[in-house]
């Protein structure tokens, strides 16, 4: 110590001697501004505004110019003073004398961040001198960084106790005078926490040559922090946090370099031994080589004390950046100094915070062990880390947060590499492969390419058999992956888009090609394997050229730069070189595979078609184009159809010269052809009672009209004719004849000039409307006999809403009026309208058996029809197509009942109806619509004969009434008073039409709305709704008049307590946050590459072989006696809230039931039962259940707990109960707590932890 004393204090005189020079040169560059005549002037030539810079008397005409320079002196010196605070701070630190003192040490930190090391040197110089005050100065600045200051008058630090400090500091925050510097926004302090770590650093390195090991100055610093991180303003926790990580941080820079003096001093002591046996020199490097370790294990022995104090404690708080700064420094700790950190002691709190509620803590932690894995040689230390934690990783592949799953997919990828994963435990992580977030798809489909395409991570395996191409290897092992997904053909695009980037061989087409065309492969491919792989090559193709090959919620066209756009159009002349000459080989070879013909028929329209001229294959163009034509007469089936005719309407469009006119005239061909066999197909329908030939053919000409126009004049009329001579028709004849008469009118209305339209041609298109309609309105009274009857005819009920809404919409008498073509407007009948919602309502209510008329694969078309019936009925309100009076309450009465995708589409024309709707429309439709509700209610109630207080339509009434009246939260409640008014005066109205009947209404649909009013408002519908019952005997029938009691007393109670807190707590919870889709648990995952198919009974997800709980206790237990955590413990409760509610219910006594804070922090107060509490909230329970400590619970349910979670104590015995903190021997929160500090009277922040664990 004193020779370092020494060195340093030659060091300082050395620098002061050479002050001087620096504060000549530092005024020279200051004043340089206000030199005269090229010459520098300092403070004293400057002084009273005289130059003296020359001894002989000046002209007068000089002496003006003098004058002059001396006034713009004198502005550069004012201008100086002004700017010298910073200046004046910095000579303070490189020996200038100008200032009376140095500033302090909170200074430097807050505002001078450049002066930290030197400030650092500085106040180790005065701690050799006067240890007493320089320690003194190091804590006041602690307690100053902390937001509060230490008065002096209380008596010098090093003789107060620790706990006597730390109390008048939080007495101090609690009465409001702490700062908070770390969570300033002000400019000043934006490099706050960095200075102050950085003047932690320099002041551990530079102390490391002597006052670190005096066993007073980090024994002080250390019971400080350690203190005032377990104190309850969150401030002193955030900044001694800090403070404490950022010491171990930087002994163990200290250990390190340490360590390798050691190391140094070893080497040469052996290199002696081998020399000489004794001596002097061996002697002294033996007492060098104890002092060095002596030094290294206090260094550690401190590092240990700050751990066991406060990173324990902190790793848990209640604060979430508390808890990153902690695995973040943890694992720092254990990739810098393995040779303390790397075990399972410390190893274990981030396998434990990989269960945190926040996300950005379980990111972290995955980061930490990320970098943890990339060392090599880290990996055997892991090795029981990982065994007990592997399972935990892999569920968060799946986590909520995507940020979160894509690190993990990561980490898991660092496992894979060190071939700690079975491949057995991987089947939950393949089906990410088809997860909608595209990031988690990427990374997992990087994870797939280099796992089991690749095969990076494992051992070189022999090629298959005739595999001897490169590309032939990862397509044939894509192809077993594909196997799993073939199922659906959206699912292998998902597939295909994760791994397109990694795998090469998908974009080398040739070869795929060629796997698909050889006759004889060497590659032998099962029909499902040739069919994933026209899916490859197709999916490919588009990527190649920039297409999408899997939905994405945004739709916009990316817009590219030009270098982007000449790669696209180089891989667009790749995919036309390799298809150019085999695509008409491979259109024969599956022109009768209906399921891969539509994705090659695709492929043309990738194509660079004027290549075709280029290189002089006009033949093979036409040829495709015949073999297109040909596909669109084999098949019947819609994808086919659709491809075709998008093939070859794109081959007429794109192409030029000869090509073009080769395309249409094949499209010409392929329409003309079409009309003879639908026409041939007509006149057999009375002859043959077989129907497909028809069938077929409508669905070409269907799928044909929605791309261009089929001019047949006679087509329309054999069509209707059909409808008209034939009765016995098949729905699906009868459907696709109304769609395809409705396209030709769409199509004849476009064809006419609307600036000058012909009168035949609107007389003909009035004719075909008036036909079209008549059969429409004659179907529509079939279907609805045909449902009185018990027949479902779903599909065709979907299409005559659809036709019929489409219809009102071209021909909208309020679009037209305004046009030359008014003579064609018209606007439907009130008892068309009123047959038009009967079969909405039909198909909406629509059960489940009947839903499925055809196949299994028709489900999802079938759920979809319910949203797009309600859209067709919904944009006939929107955009007053009809009158809304009648449709529009019908549509909002069905808010709640069909599902999210038809309440989205009703909460949207609410939206609309709110923006364009008159005033008094909006208000109507809601009475309307909750009236309807309400009907509907006592017709189902009747025909039950149910209780309305418990039957299922009234709590739906009443839930619609709440999601209306929730559209008025806020500023809209003000502003649609009168509307919010009307709507309860007018329920109150129809109420009492028929009271005591109809006063469930008042409850079920006025009460929501009533309590969105003001107190005034309340106050006068209270008084109105008793005027009504004056002179009426209510309790003759007590039963029936209680909902009008309800009513009152909710009006009363609720808002003569706190005007609206009612209205707005019930309507809270309607939004709600929809996170991101969680694939169902305890499935079977993909199991990749196995022999066996996956349907067998084997389950990847063990189930649960003890409690779903976790507690983790801190002690030195070795993690190998720690069980493993089940699959059911996660961050993502699977547990649902109601039931963890009913498991709660057991257990809590019957008072208890008070609501728990966000925060997840439960005391024993508050448990305590609340005035009026009926039970404990579902939330609350799942909450409790989740964050809770025994000594947290009460008595009853902490016992119920013990029993239930022995055995899975993170780290200790589960018979052991005591609190962890007393048995680390160190200082602990209650020991530093034994006074005031943590009692709940005293608690600054209410989000305080205290010193039992936090639970993950």
């Amino acid at each position: 110590m004193e020779g370092g004393r020494v060195l340093r204090q030659k060091r300082a005189a050395a620098e002061r001697s050479t002050q001087p020079q620096k504060r000549s040169k530092l005024v020279s560059s200051d004043m340089e501004g206000g030199a005269i005549g090229g010459q520098v002037q300092t403070d004293s030539e400057l002084e009273g505004g005289r130059d003296v810079s020359f001894k002989e008397p000046h002209p007068p005409s000089i002496d003006k110019g003098i004058e002059a320079r001396n006034q713009n002196a004198e502005a550069t010196v004012g201008k100086v003073k002004e700017t010298g605070v910073k200046r004046r701070r910095a000579q303070a630190f490189s020996g200038g004398h100008d200032s009376d003192r140095d500033p302090s040490l909170i200074d430097v930190i807050k505002y001078q961040g450049k002066f930290v090391p030197q400030a650092a040197k500085n106040w180790v110089e005065r701690y050799e001198s006067d240890t007493k005050a320089a320690l003194t100065e190091l804590l006041t600045m602690l307690f100053e960084a902390c937001g509060v200051k230490y008065q002096a008058d209380e008596g010098p630090l090093d003789e107060i106790d620790v706990d006597d400090v730390v109390v008048s500091l939080v007495n101090q925050a609690k009465d409001g005078n702490i700062e908070d510097y770390l969570g300033s926004k002000q400019k000043d302090l934006k490099n706050f926490k960095d200075n102050l770590l950085a003047f932690l650093d320099s002041l551990v390195l530079e102390c490391q040559d002597g006052p670190l090991f005096d066993q007073v100055f980090m024994e002080k610093c250390i019971d400080y922090v350690i203190a005032l991180s377990c104190t309850p303003p969150r401030v002193f926790r955030q900044v001694t946090t800090l403070v404490g990580l950022q010491l171990v941080t930087s002994l163990v820079t200290v250990a390190k370099t340490l360590g390798g003096q050691r190391e140094t001093t070893q080497r040469q002591l052996n290199a002696e031994k081998k020399k000489r046996k004794d001596g002097p020199r061996l002697e002294s490097l033996n007492k060098t080589l104890s002092m060095t370790h002596e030094k290294i294990t206090m260094a550690e022995e401190m590092m240990r004390k700050i751990f066991t104090g406060l990173f324990m404690h902190r790793y848990r708080d209640v604060d979430p950046d508390i808890r990153i700064a902690c695995i973040r420094a943890i694992g720092s700790w254990i990739l810098s100094y393995p040779s303390l950190f790397l075990q399972d002691l410390y190893l274990k709190y981030l396998g434990w915070t990989l269960n945190d509620k926040n996300a950005a803590v379980r990111k972290i932690s995955i980061m930490a062990l990320q970098n943890l894995y990339e060392v090599d040689d880290n990996v055997p230390s892991l090795s029981l880390f990982t065994e007990r934690f592997c399972n935990r990783m892999i569920e968060l592949a799946d986590d909520i947060d995507i940020s979160v799953a894509v690190s993990a997919i990561g980490l898991l990828k660092q496992l894979l590499r060190h071939q700690l994963l079975p491949d057995e435990d991987l089947g939950p992580l393949y089906d990410l492969l088809i997860d909608e977030s595209p990031l988690i798809r990427r990374a997992v489909g990087e994870l797939v390419y280099d796992h089991l395409i690749a095969q990076k991570f494992s051992s070189s395996q022999p090629l298959m058999k005739g595999m001897e191409n490169e590309s032939e290897v990862p397509l044939g092992r894509l192809l077993q992956i594909l196997k799993e997904f073939s199922t659906d053909p959206i699912l292998s695009d998902y597939v295909i888009d994760a791994v397109w980037e990694d795998m090469k061989a998908m974009k080398d087409w040739k070869c795929i090609i060629s796997m698909l065309l050889d006759d004889n492969p060497r590659i032998e491919l099962t029909e499902k394997d040739a069919t994933n792989l026209v899916r490859v090559l197709c999916a490919s193709m588009k990527k190649a050229v920039g297409e999408k090959i899997v939905p994405t919620a945004d739709n916009r066209k990316p817009s590219l730069s030009k270098a982007q756009k000449e790669v696209l159009d180089n891989n667009k002349r790749e995919v036309t070189a390799s298809m150019m000459k085999h695509y008409p080989q491979m259109l024969r070879k599956y022109l009768a595979d209906k399921v891969k013909i539509s994705s090659i028929v695709e492929i043309i329209m990738h194509m660079k078609l004027e290549l075709y001229s280029l290189k002089r294959q006009e033949q093979n163009f036409i040829t495709v184009l015949q073999l297109i034509k040909e596909a669109f007469f084999k098949h019947g089936e819609a994808n086919t159809l659709k491809s075709c005719v998008k093939a070859i309407t794109f081959c007429a469009s794109e192409s030029q010269a000869d090509l073009q006119d080769s395309a249409q005239n094949k499209l010409k061909e392929l329409e003309d052809e079409l009309v003879l066999k639908l026409r041939s197909a007509i006149k057999q329908a009375g002859v043959s009672e077989d129907e497909y030939s028809l069938i077929v053919n409508l669905r070409r000409l269907y799928q044909l009209q929605l791309s261009k126009f089929v001019s047949s004049e006679t087509l329309f009329s054999d069509m209707l004719g059909l409808l008209k001579n034939f009765s016995n028709l098949d729905d699906e004849v009868i459907r696709l004849v109304l769609l395809n008469m409705y396209l030709h009118i769409a199509w004849s209305l476009r064809s006419i000039d609307s600036e000058n339209p012909s009168e035949a041609a609107t007389e003909s298109l009035l004719s075909k409307r008036d036909n079209l309609m008549d059969q429409l309105e004659y179907f529509a009274d079939s279907v609805l006999e045909s449902w009185e009857q018990g027949t479902a005819r779903v599909m065709l009920c979907c299409t005559i809403c659809i036709i019929l809404s489409d219809v009102w919409s071209l021909f909208s008498e309020a679009k037209l009026s305004s046009t030359k073509l008014q003579n064609l407007g018209f606007v439907p009948s009130e008892g068309m309208l009123k047959k038009f919602w009967k079969l909405c309502d039909y198909r909406l209510n629509a059960a489940d058996d009947e839903e499925q008329e055809e196949d299994t694969n028709e489900e999802v078309d079938e759920t979809t029809q319910k949203d797009v019936v309600m859209c067709a009925a919904a944009k006939l309100v929107a955009h007053d197509m009809v009158p809304k009076e009648f449709l529009g309450p019908e549509i909002i009465s069905n808010f709640i009942l069909h599902g999210r995708s038809v309440a989205e589409t009703v909460k949207y024309l609410i939206s609309i109806l709110k923006k364009s709707s008159k005033g008094d429309d909006l208000p109507l439709m809601y009475l309307e619509a909750v009236k309807t509700a309400y009907k509907r209610h006592m017709i189902e109630a009747l025909k039950n004969e149910e209780d309305w207080t418990t039957s299922k339509s009234f709590f739906q009434c009443k839930e619609l009434a709440s999601r209306l009246s929730a559209t008025f939260l806020g500023s809209a409640r003000n502003k649609h008073r009168a509307n919010i008014l009307r709507i309860v005066k007018e329920g109150m109205a129809y109420a009492f039409e028929d009271a005591p009947k109809q006063l469930p209404f008042l409850e079920g649909g006025v009460l929501q709305f009533a309590l969105k009013l003001p107190l005034p408002d309340v106050q006068e519908i209270i008084k109105d709704v008793q005027k009504k019952v004056d002179g009426v005997n209510t309790d003759e029938d007590p039963s029936s008049w209680r909902p009008y009691f309800t009513f009152v007393e909710y009006l009363q109670e609720k808002y003569t307590r706190n005007e609206g807190a009612y209205g707005e707590k019930e309507t809270a919870a309607v939004k709600h946050h929809i996170p991101r889709p969680r694939k169902a648990k305890n499935i079977k995952g993909k199991k990749l590459f196995e022999g066996h198919d996956t349907t067998d009974d084997d389950d990847v997800h063990s189930e649960s072989d003890g409690a779903e709980l976790e507690e983790e206790d801190d002690d030195d237990t070795p993690l190998s006696h720690v069980k493993q955590t089940p699959y059911s413990v996660r961050l993502r409760q699977n547990l649902p809230r109601t039931q963890t509610a009913d498991i709660l219910r057991q257990n809590l006594p019957k008072s208890s039931g008070k609501s728990v804070s966000e925060t997840r922090i439960v005391t024993p107060e508050s448990l305590q039962p609340e005035s009026g509490s009926a039970g404990i909230d579902a939330n609350v329970a799942h909450d409790l259940l989740a964050s809770a400590t025994e000594e947290q619970l009460p008595t009853g349910l902490a016992q119920e707990m013990r029993s239930t979670r022995s055995g899975l104590r993170f780290g200790r015995p589960s018979s052991s109960a005591e609190d962890p903190s007393k048995t680390t021997g160190e200082y602990s929160a209650g020991q530093y707590a034994g006074k005031t500090i943590l009692s709940s009277s005293d608690d600054v922040d209410d989000e305080f932890v205290g010193p039992k664990r936090y639970r993950l």
